[in-house]
């Protein structure tokens, strides 16, 4: 749902993502997995549909990572590891230092979303001091979604149909 609990906007009203917008991001990203993109250009398809200095479409990929992480019945009895996951599900994706911590965040995030708790994102992010929480969120739901086929043993494009809505 749109907008997240603990969501606060930080642009004036006639500017807010609405539900549309949500959906789109949502879709977007979908598509650019399912039409087996890599994650630098995804991420240019996604640029325009996020807001200067908000988190937005960030929470809507965390969300998509959860639905990924269920589709593929991830839970506490059937665990993944995610030793080596970057190497492995974002080979496409270089990132150094605090890139890291970033993305592991919100890896992590994602995953406390599909046990039913909400990270305080607004917490973590400000001390980020830079306007790319959705970057790393946009990672997360791309790597859950390659991890979900993989545990499957299908093609991602089959998780992302299985996921439009």
């Amino acid at each position: 749902m749109w907008p997240a609990p603990g969501y606060r906007r930080s642009m004036p009203a006639r500017k807010w993502p609405t539900a549309l917008d949500a959906a789109t991001a949502r879709q977007v990203l979908l598509d650019a997995v399912a039409g087996g993109v890599d994650a630098v250009e995804a991420l240019n398809q996604l640029a325009p549909l996020h807001p200067r200095n908000n988190t937005f479409p960030g929470e809507v990929f965390l969300h998509l990572a959860a639905d990924a992480l269920d589709w593929a019945g991830v839970d506490r009895a059937h665990p993944i590891d995610l030793d080596g996951m970057r190497e492995r599900f974002l080979p496409d994706v270089d990132l150094r230092g605090r890139e890291r911590r970033k993305l592991e965040f919100a890896v992590l995030a994602a995953g406390a979303l599909n046990g039913g708790v909400e990270a305080d994102l607004l917490d973590e992010v400000t001390w980020w001091q830079t306007d790319d929480f959705w970057r790393y969120a946009a990672y997360a739901a791309l790597a859950y979604l390659r991890i979900a086929a993989d545990r499957a043993g299908v093609p991602a494009s089959e998780v992302c149909r299985a996921l439009t809505r």
